[in-house]
């Protein structure tokens, strides 16, 4: 496989993901349709791509695709004959097991003929490449991605709400009208009432669909937390002591996917922070502890880091490992109240729904040139380095550095600077 196209395909927008898999695939696995539904995709976890193989009119389902995943190995490739659109086809499914979730990958032949097992590897590992990119982007998110996740995570399950609202109402009265014995035409009657079933089936298990791909439970993500951090401070001799479960009301909540991977990527980076703090000296005899706490309340998830290291932990050390740049995007703030000698405990608090008005990356404004100044800015780089790095003017410098200002909203190179950091251009 020729591996130019792959690194287009990741370098692209994630919008372009599935095109450029498919013109990519289309070499050696011919296809009229590519679908995907995959959960750590959160701007459209289930899209497709090409003709319908039904009649004018009828699509392939989220419903159909997800049910051809039991038919599936945790993770490889499946290929046989199911019922899309309302039509039976030749597919290939091809599973990938990378993300906790799932992510299932559904090509529709264009014949029936056997596709080479080294062609089915290839494409296996294309689709672990896509999906272990996309979950390396939800793990350590840049914040304008995650932003502009969550804000379209909110805009879908509104137009769900919308889609449930609008169609649910009438399609239940007009089961009511047909189901009506005292109506002629029974046929046509009976053939009304399987399309409005089969309406109302495919509309709930959308949104049953949706909540699962873009939520998790709270006790599974904690459950995940502290597994990866057992490991951690296994190693380096800490004992790890965990809180009550994350609800105070014993029930397992479901929270939105990006409030939780933030979660627990805070928390790990707060632990490595300690880790980087702690000192052990030769007569230093104590049994070093870390102690991970979530309460889960009506409107946020707090999580508590508490240690007994040295109690030196200050906000830059959290800041350095990008633990404001990582809340920033969703309204989250933490604090640090360090005690010289007794330890430091870290309160982190992440919102779990967005605001009514997302926040919007504030360096999107800039030009291509001005970003290019202001990361060199963030640096802490002099406007004469600057000019030597760009090939520019000093007086050049100058003029955008004063454009950054005025279009940032800020005072100063300092807060430009600081904003850069917060929002990933540094």
């Amino acid at each position: 496989m020729d591996l130019m196209p792959v690194a287009e395909l990741i370098q692209a927008p994630m919008s372009e993901h599935l095109a450029r898999l498919s013109s990519i695939l289309a070499e050696v696995i011919p296809h009229r349709v590519i679908a995907q539904l995959a959960g750590n995709c959160s701007y459209t976890p289930f899209k497709i791509i090409g003709e319908s193989p039904g009649r004018p009119g009828d699509v392939i389902t989220a419903t159909e695709v997800a049910a051809l995943r039991p038919l599936v190995p945790a993770k490889g490739g499946w290929q046989g004959r199911a019922r899309l659109a309302g039509v039976d086809v030749p597919v290939l499914a091809l599973a990938s097991d990378i993300t906790g979730q799932g992510a299932l990958l559904v090509l529709v032949r264009t014949d029936d003929t056997q596709v080479p097992g080294e062609h089915v590897m290839s494409a296996q590992a294309l689709w672990d490449l896509v999906t272990a990119y996309r979950e390396g982007l939800r793990s350590e998110p840049l914040p304008g991605s995650l932003a502009a996740s969550r804000a379209a995570a909110a805009a879908r399950a509104v137009a769900i709400a919308e889609l449930r609202d609008a169609h649910g109402a009438p399609l239940t009265a007009l089961l009511g009208v047909l189901r009506d014995r005292t109506l002629d035409d029974a046929n046509a009657r009976t053939r009304a009432v399987d399309l409005a079933v089969s309406a109302l089936t495919e509309l709930r298990s959308r949104v049953e669909l949706d909540r699962v791909l873009m939520e998790e439970r709270a006790g599974d993500a904690f459950a995940r937390l502290t597994g990866s951090l057992r490991r951690i401070l296994r190693a380096r001799g800490v004992r790890l002591e965990l809180g009550p479960p994350p609800t105070e009301d014993g029930t397992d909540r479901l929270l939105p996917a990006d409030v939780t991977h933030t979660a627990l990527a805070v928390v790990r980076a707060t632990v490595h922070a300690y880790l980087d703090d702690q000192t052990h000296g030769p007569d230093d005899d104590r049994e070093h502890r870390v102690h991970i706490g979530w309460k889960i309340g009506a409107d946020e998830l707090r999580a508590i880091v508490r240690d007994n290291g040295p109690g030196t932990l200050s906000r830059d050390a959290l800041d350095a490992r990008r633990v404001t740049e990582r809340l920033a995007p969703l309204g989250g703030r933490f604090d640090v109240d360090a005690v010289p000698g007794w330890g430091t405990t870290v309160t982190l608090a992440i919102p779990l729904a967005s605001s009514s008005t997302p926040r919007q990356d504030p360096l999107t404004g800039l030009g291509a040139r001005e970003l290019e100044v202001l990361g060199q800015l963030a640096r802490g780089r002099r406007n004469r380095d600057i000019a030597q790095d760009l090939h520019i003017s000093e007086s050049t410098v100058k003029f955008h550095v004063a454009k950054i200002i005025g279009k940032l909203g800020v005072s100063s190179r300092g807060e430009a600077a600081a904003l850069a950091h917060q929002w990933g251009a540094a």
